[in-house]
Protein backbone atom coordinates (compact mmCIF):
# COMPACT_ATOMS: atom_id res chain seq x y z
CA UNK A 1 0.00 0.00 0.00
CA UNK A 2 1.61 3.86 -1.03
CA UNK A 3 0.58 6.56 0.98
CA UNK A 4 -1.53 7.57 -1.56
CA UNK A 5 -3.65 4.70 -1.13
CA UNK A 6 -3.60 5.27 2.05
CA UNK A 7 -4.78 8.77 2.03
CA UNK A 8 -7.62 7.51 -0.33
CA UNK A 9 -8.98 4.38 1.54
CA UNK A 10 -8.50 6.82 4.99
CA UNK A 11 -10.81 9.43 3.26
CA UNK A 12 -13.21 6.46 2.45
CA UNK A 13 -12.99 5.30 5.69
CA UNK A 14 -13.41 8.92 7.62
CA UNK A 15 -16.66 9.59 5.49
CA UNK A 16 -18.26 6.37 5.44
CA UNK A 17 -17.76 5.77 9.13
CA UNK A 18 -20.42 8.08 9.98
CA UNK A 19 -22.57 8.27 6.84
CA UNK A 20 -25.01 5.24 6.74
CA UNK A 21 -23.09 3.62 3.73
CA UNK A 22 -20.43 1.47 5.40
CA UNK A 23 -17.05 2.05 6.36
CA UNK A 24 -16.41 -1.67 6.09
CA UNK A 25 -17.73 -1.91 2.49
CA UNK A 26 -16.39 0.91 1.06
CA UNK A 27 -13.14 -0.47 2.47
CA UNK A 28 -13.46 -3.54 0.83
CA UNK A 29 -14.74 -2.18 -2.62
CA UNK A 30 -11.94 0.17 -2.29
CA UNK A 31 -9.02 -2.46 -1.38
CA UNK A 32 -10.54 -4.29 -4.78
CA UNK A 33 -10.35 -2.01 -7.35
CA UNK A 34 -6.53 -1.23 -5.75
CA UNK A 35 -5.30 -4.43 -6.02
CA UNK A 36 -4.80 -4.70 -1.91
CA UNK A 37 -4.15 -7.91 0.05
CA UNK A 38 -6.59 -9.24 3.08
CA UNK A 39 -3.48 -9.22 5.64
CA UNK A 40 -2.88 -5.21 4.64
CA UNK A 41 -6.65 -4.38 4.88
CA UNK A 42 -7.38 -5.68 8.51
CA UNK A 43 -4.13 -3.77 10.07
CA UNK A 44 -4.93 -0.57 7.85
CA UNK A 45 -8.28 -0.82 8.99
CA UNK A 46 -7.81 -0.58 12.73
CA UNK A 47 -5.67 2.16 12.72
CA UNK A 48 -8.27 3.90 10.19
CA UNK A 49 -10.94 2.63 12.76
CA UNK A 50 -9.15 3.82 15.81
CA UNK A 51 -8.82 7.63 13.78
CA UNK A 52 -12.27 7.72 13.31
CA UNK A 53 -12.48 6.88 17.55
CA UNK A 54 -10.56 10.06 17.88
CA UNK A 55 -12.16 12.28 15.68
CA UNK A 56 -15.74 11.03 17.29
CA UNK A 57 -14.04 12.07 20.95
CA UNK A 58 -13.40 15.34 19.51
CA UNK A 59 -16.81 16.07 18.20
CA UNK A 60 -18.65 15.07 21.04
CA UNK A 61 -16.10 16.05 23.32
CA UNK A 62 -18.63 18.16 25.56
CA UNK A 63 -20.65 15.15 25.46
CA UNK A 64 -18.47 12.92 26.69
CA UNK A 65 -17.20 15.37 29.48
CA UNK A 66 -20.61 15.57 30.94
CA UNK A 67 -20.92 12.15 30.83
CA UNK A 68 -17.66 11.50 32.72
CA UNK A 69 -18.16 14.45 35.30
CA UNK A 70 -21.72 12.67 36.40
CA UNK A 71 -20.22 9.13 36.23
CA UNK A 72 -17.59 10.13 39.06
CA UNK A 73 -19.63 11.34 41.04
CA UNK A 74 -20.48 7.55 41.92
CA UNK A 75 -24.29 8.50 41.88
CA UNK A 76 -27.01 6.75 39.88
CA UNK A 77 -27.87 10.13 37.99
CA UNK A 78 -29.03 10.76 34.88
CA UNK A 79 -25.38 10.47 33.10
CA UNK A 80 -24.61 7.15 35.22
CA UNK A 81 -27.69 5.44 33.59
CA UNK A 82 -26.60 6.59 30.21
CA UNK A 83 -23.01 5.07 30.59
CA UNK A 84 -24.94 2.02 31.57
CA UNK A 85 -26.76 1.90 28.58
CA UNK A 86 -24.19 2.09 26.49
CA UNK A 87 -22.40 -0.56 27.83
CA UNK A 88 -25.65 -2.94 28.28
CA UNK A 89 -25.59 -1.34 23.97
CA UNK A 90 -21.93 -3.45 23.73
CA UNK A 91 -22.92 -6.33 24.87
CA UNK A 92 -23.86 -8.36 21.81
CA UNK A 93 -20.84 -7.47 19.90
CA UNK A 94 -18.43 -8.26 22.81
CA UNK A 95 -19.78 -11.75 22.66
CA UNK A 96 -19.51 -11.56 18.68
CA UNK A 97 -16.34 -10.37 19.02
CA UNK A 98 -14.83 -12.67 21.55
CA UNK A 99 -16.58 -15.94 20.70
CA UNK A 100 -16.73 -15.58 16.53
CA UNK A 101 -13.68 -12.75 15.51
CA UNK A 102 -12.21 -15.54 12.97
CA UNK A 103 -15.39 -16.24 11.65
CA UNK A 104 -16.59 -12.39 10.71
CA UNK A 105 -12.69 -12.20 9.88
CA UNK A 106 -13.55 -14.97 6.87
CA UNK A 107 -16.66 -12.96 6.04
CA UNK A 108 -14.52 -9.77 5.37
CA UNK A 109 -12.25 -12.27 3.12
CA UNK A 110 -15.43 -13.25 0.83
CA UNK A 111 -15.44 -10.36 -1.81
CA UNK A 112 -17.65 -8.05 -3.46
CA UNK A 113 -20.82 -10.01 -3.35
CA UNK A 114 -21.47 -10.19 0.56
CA UNK A 115 -20.68 -6.26 0.31
CA UNK A 116 -22.94 -5.60 -1.90
CA UNK A 117 -26.41 -7.88 -0.50
CA UNK A 118 -25.51 -5.78 2.59
CA UNK A 119 -25.39 -2.46 1.23
CA UNK A 120 -29.08 -3.58 -0.08
CA UNK A 121 -30.32 -4.85 2.95
CA UNK A 122 -28.61 -1.07 4.44
CA UNK A 123 -30.70 0.68 1.91
CA UNK A 124 -34.04 -0.81 2.78
CA UNK A 125 -33.06 -0.09 6.64
CA UNK A 126 -33.08 3.18 5.58
CA UNK A 127 -35.92 3.27 3.81
CA UNK A 128 -37.82 1.94 6.89
CA UNK A 129 -36.35 4.52 8.92
CA UNK A 130 -37.40 7.47 6.69
CA UNK A 131 -40.70 6.39 6.19
CA UNK A 132 -41.31 5.18 9.69
CA UNK A 133 -43.77 7.57 11.98
CA UNK A 134 -43.47 6.27 15.55
CA UNK A 135 -46.78 6.68 17.56
CA UNK A 136 -44.63 8.32 20.27
CA UNK A 137 -41.04 9.99 20.55
CA UNK A 138 -39.50 9.12 23.33
CA UNK A 139 -35.69 8.72 25.54
CA UNK A 140 -33.58 5.67 25.07
CA UNK A 141 -34.67 3.35 27.51
CA UNK A 142 -32.77 0.29 28.66
CA UNK A 143 -34.77 -2.11 26.16
CA UNK A 144 -33.82 0.32 23.25
CA UNK A 145 -30.53 0.26 24.12
CA UNK A 146 -29.76 -3.77 24.03
CA UNK A 147 -32.11 -3.83 20.90
CA UNK A 148 -29.72 -1.24 19.27
CA UNK A 149 -26.28 -3.05 20.64
CA UNK A 150 -28.11 -5.89 18.72
CA UNK A 151 -28.25 -3.98 15.32
CA UNK A 152 -24.48 -3.08 16.00
CA UNK A 153 -23.79 -6.77 16.20
CA UNK A 154 -25.28 -7.88 13.13
CA UNK A 155 -23.53 -4.73 11.60
CA UNK A 156 -19.85 -6.40 11.76
CA UNK A 157 -21.02 -8.34 8.23
CA UNK A 158 -19.05 -5.95 5.68
CA UNK A 159 -21.59 -3.57 3.64
CA UNK A 160 -23.93 -3.34 6.77
CA UNK A 161 -23.47 -0.38 7.75
CA UNK A 162 -23.22 0.06 11.70
CA UNK A 163 -24.32 3.86 11.69
CA UNK A 164 -27.02 3.00 9.32
CA UNK A 165 -28.17 -0.02 11.19
CA UNK A 166 -28.27 1.46 14.61
CA UNK A 167 -29.60 4.47 13.92
CA UNK A 168 -32.38 3.12 11.59
CA UNK A 169 -33.48 0.40 14.71
CA UNK A 170 -33.23 4.08 17.05
CA UNK A 171 -35.86 5.58 14.55
CA UNK A 172 -37.69 2.48 14.30
CA UNK A 173 -38.06 2.75 18.04
CA UNK A 174 -39.36 5.70 18.41
CA UNK A 175 -36.33 7.37 19.19
CA UNK A 176 -35.26 10.88 18.71
CA UNK A 177 -33.54 10.99 16.01
CA UNK A 178 -30.50 13.49 17.25
CA UNK A 179 -30.31 11.80 20.26
CA UNK A 180 -30.19 8.11 17.98
CA UNK A 181 -27.28 9.55 16.43
CA UNK A 182 -25.05 11.02 18.98
CA UNK A 183 -25.80 7.27 20.73
CA UNK A 184 -24.94 5.62 18.04
CA UNK A 185 -21.39 6.94 17.98
CA UNK A 186 -20.86 7.17 21.17
CA UNK A 187 -22.09 3.29 21.83
CA UNK A 188 -18.99 1.89 19.32
CA UNK A 189 -16.11 3.76 20.47
CA UNK A 190 -14.69 0.91 23.15
CA UNK A 191 -15.38 -2.11 20.86
CA UNK A 192 -13.56 0.14 18.56
CA UNK A 193 -10.76 0.24 20.60
CA UNK A 194 -11.21 -2.85 22.18
CA UNK A 195 -10.81 -4.40 19.36
CA UNK A 196 -7.53 -2.29 18.57
CA UNK A 197 -5.98 -3.46 21.36
CA UNK A 198 -6.64 -7.29 20.84
CA UNK A 199 -5.27 -6.91 17.65
CA UNK A 200 -2.04 -5.85 18.66
CA UNK A 201 -1.22 -9.45 19.72
CA UNK A 202 -1.75 -10.21 15.47
CA UNK A 203 0.47 -7.45 15.10
CA UNK A 204 3.47 -8.72 16.62
CA UNK A 205 3.28 -12.28 15.38
CA UNK A 206 2.27 -11.43 11.82
CA UNK A 207 4.55 -11.75 8.67
CA UNK A 208 6.21 -8.89 6.81
CA UNK A 209 3.58 -8.74 4.59
CA UNK A 210 0.75 -7.64 6.63
CA UNK A 211 2.93 -4.48 8.53
CA UNK A 212 2.57 -1.57 6.45
CA UNK A 213 5.27 1.10 6.91
CA UNK A 214 4.82 3.91 9.72
CA UNK A 215 4.15 6.84 6.96
CA UNK A 216 1.16 4.49 5.31
CA UNK A 217 -0.35 4.07 8.42
CA UNK A 218 -0.02 7.52 9.56
CA UNK A 219 -1.10 8.86 6.61
CA UNK A 220 -4.63 7.12 6.36
CA UNK A 221 -5.07 7.82 10.42
CA UNK A 222 -4.81 11.56 9.35
CA UNK A 223 -6.93 11.28 6.55
CA UNK A 224 -9.39 9.21 8.40
CA UNK A 225 -9.23 11.35 11.54
CA UNK A 226 -10.18 15.03 9.30
CA UNK A 227 -12.74 13.23 7.40
CA UNK A 228 -14.54 11.16 10.21
CA UNK A 229 -14.51 15.13 12.51
CA UNK A 230 -16.37 16.70 9.73
CA UNK A 231 -18.73 13.64 8.67
CA UNK A 232 -19.42 13.33 11.95
CA UNK A 233 -20.75 16.59 12.95
CA UNK A 234 -22.65 17.21 9.53
CA UNK A 235 -23.90 13.61 10.17
CA UNK A 236 -25.62 14.55 13.67
CA UNK A 237 -27.15 17.44 11.77
CA UNK A 238 -28.50 15.47 8.84
CA UNK A 239 -30.03 13.13 11.09
CA UNK A 240 -32.12 15.72 13.06
CA UNK A 241 -33.57 16.68 9.53
CA UNK A 242 -34.39 13.26 9.00
CA UNK A 243 -32.87 13.14 5.24
CA UNK A 244 -32.15 9.33 4.88
CA UNK A 245 -33.41 9.03 1.50
CA UNK A 246 -30.14 10.30 -0.81
CA UNK A 247 -28.10 7.36 1.46
CA UNK A 248 -30.81 4.80 0.67
CA UNK A 249 -30.35 5.10 -2.96
CA UNK A 250 -26.67 5.37 -2.97
CA UNK A 251 -26.41 2.37 -0.68
CA UNK A 252 -28.60 0.73 -3.65
CA UNK A 253 -26.86 1.85 -6.34
CA UNK A 254 -23.62 0.62 -4.90
CA UNK A 255 -24.74 -2.32 -3.94
CA UNK A 256 -26.35 -3.20 -6.91
CA UNK A 257 -22.96 -2.39 -9.21
CA UNK A 258 -21.04 -4.98 -6.64
CA UNK A 259 -23.19 -7.22 -7.18
CA UNK A 260 -22.97 -7.05 -10.71
CA UNK A 261 -19.46 -6.86 -10.99
CA UNK A 262 -19.09 -9.99 -9.31
CA UNK A 263 -21.88 -12.39 -11.30
CA UNK A 264 -20.14 -10.66 -14.33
Amino acid sequence: MTIIEAIILGIIQGLTEFLPVSSSGHIIIGSELLGLSGEENLSFAIVVHAATVMSTIVVLWSEIWDLLRGLFKFQWNEQTQYVAKIALSMIPVLIIGLFFKDYVEQIFGSGLLIVGCCLLVTAVLLIFATIAKPKKIKDITWLDSFIIGIAQAIAVLPGLSRSGSTIATGILLGNKKESVAKFSFLMVLVPILGEAVLSMKDFSTAGSGAILSPSVLLSGFLAAFITGAIACKWMISVIKKGKLTYFAIYCALIGTIAILYTIF
